[in-house]
């Protein structure tokens, strides 16, 4: 939907809440796809969201269902806090159960344990099964309802079995098994109607399958996902028996998810701040992070403090201190940004640090040595001093330099303490590039101090 559009309907779906006129807001958003739906729930406040899902629910079930599904977990479980337990039983049972378990397991624990034991039986043990993996693994984001049937099944038995099951979630594929349910190949649904009634799965099937364990990381799950070209992807437990499937659904909402907590994470926020949060909620989810952030950037006054004197003899120095700094922290946040991605993917692993390393040092020599003589040839230009634009030209490649180094650095280090490579990049970058910046740019001025007067 187009951004006018949003606005529009999302100020004419407030100006119905506060008229109380609920059937005008169910004829407004009856006919919009869920995930819209869910774009508007963004855009309301707490209590505007509320009426909304409860006008959905009383409509259409289903409906409300779906959008649940579509929220961020998080903010689907601020909803569900508000409602009673029969009715979130009540979504939760016509829900897959792979969206339910991530949104009970954010609920407190007395309403997870009510809801679960509201809700129907079946229902209640797949999400108990999902729930018993660990979080943000192949098992947590998995669903349990498939196509799986035995190699030796043929091709019109199948069809007819399918048939009688129902649609599933992942109708993409059917999997063969055998006798002890041990994943053994896949057979594509065209495989399966272009091939002769009485063959057998086991002679159509792809015997070399790929497949993830339920403790499989989600990341990694999305990586085969997108390295296979795959619209689907099963999940087989310890003894290779076949326990669920992934679908790319869920990996674009892992992809999603993952993306915006490592773009949060690299600018210091927490993953659950909105902009729908009352202030008082932001300042506290932000506070310790900008406290971080003091401590990190209180390194490089105290170096400034200690060339104090070289600044009062030279004050022309001060007007460069901020490009020297600024300079090296964009560079340096552009090396981050690279290596946070590329480990993210995948594709850089210990094995190729040392090729990653060496590339992005020669970038940050490369763009040193170009923006250091640009900016030292107009502090010449401007001050007519040749040391003056020797100095600020030097400590800006050097800090350059420093900046493609720690910024290839720091997210392998993180890595290597088992933390988000993400995680806090940034602010640790800023303290190195600032510090060995104004010391670079200082010290070369107290050296070249005569000259510069």
């Amino acid at each position: 939907m187009k951004v006018e559009a949003l606005r529009l309907v999302i100020s004419s779906a407030r100006k119905f809440i506060n008229m109380g006129s609920l059937t005008r807001l169910w004829n407004l958003v009856k006919n919009f796809h869920p995930a819209v739906l869910a774009d508007i729930m963004e855009h309301l406040i707490a209590r505007e969201r509320l009426i909304l899902i409860n006008t959905l629910y009383e409509r259409d079930k289903e409906k409300a269902a779906e959008v649940l599904s579509e929220l961020d977990p998080e903010d689907a479980v601020t909803i569900l806090e508000n409602l009673p337990i029969d009715q979130i039983a009540d979504i939760m049972q016509i829900t897959p159960p792979d969206d339910v378990a991530p949104i009970l397991e954010l609920l407190p624990e007395e309403m997870k344990d009510a809801v679960l034991t509201a809700m129907a039986a079946k229902p209640t043990e797949e999400v108990m099964e999902l729930l018993d993996h660990e979080q943000e693994t192949a098992g947590r984001i998995m669903s349990p309802n498939f196509y799986a049937l035995k190699e030796s099944t043929n091709v019109s038995d199948a069809i007819t079995a399918m048939q009688l099951e129902g649609d599933v979630e992942s109708a993409f594929y059917l999997y063969a098994v055998n006798d002890q349910d041990h994943l053994r190949g896949v057979v594509s649904l065209r495989q399966l109607l272009f091939s002769r009634p009485n063959t057998p799965l086991k002679d159509i099937m792809t015997k070399d399958v790929i497949s993830v364990q339920t403790e499989t990381d989600q990341e990694e799950v999305a990586r085969q996902v997108a390295d296979y070209n795959l619209v689907a992807i099963p999940v087989v437990d310890s003894e290779h028996k076949l326990v669920g499937v992934v679908t790319v659904d869920d990996i674009i909402d892992v992809i999603d998810k993952e993306a915006t907590e490592d773009m949060y994470k690299m600018v210091s926020l927490d993953t659950t701040d909105r902009i729908q949060d009352s202030p008082f909620t932001s300042i506290k989810k932000r506070l310790p992070f900008l406290l971080f952030s003091l401590l990190t950037a209180s390194v490089s006054p105290f170096v400034v403090k200690h060339f104090q004197g070289t600044i009062q003899e030279f004050v022309t120095l001060a007007v460069f201190m901020p490009l020297v700094a600024a300079l090296g922290g964009i560079a340096g946040n552009q090396t981050i940004a690279i290596m946070v991605r590329e480990i993210a993917i995948g594709q850089t692993e210990w094995l190729s640090a040392r090729k990653a390393l060496l590339k992005e040092l020669l970038v940050g020599i490369g763009n040193g040595l170009v923006i250091g003589i640009i900016v030292g040839a107009a502090s010449y230009a401007l001050y007519g001093n040749l040391y003056l634009g020797m100095v600020v030209g030097v400590a800006v490649i050097i800090n350059l330099f420093v900046a493609a180094l720690i910024g290839s650095l720091i997210p392998f280090f993180l890595k290597l303490l088992k933390l988000d490579p993400a995680l806090g990049s940034v602010n640790l970058l800023t303290m190195f590039t600032d510090s060995i910046g104004l010391l670079t740019f200082l010290g070369l001025a107290t050296f070249f101090l005569a000259y510069l007067k």
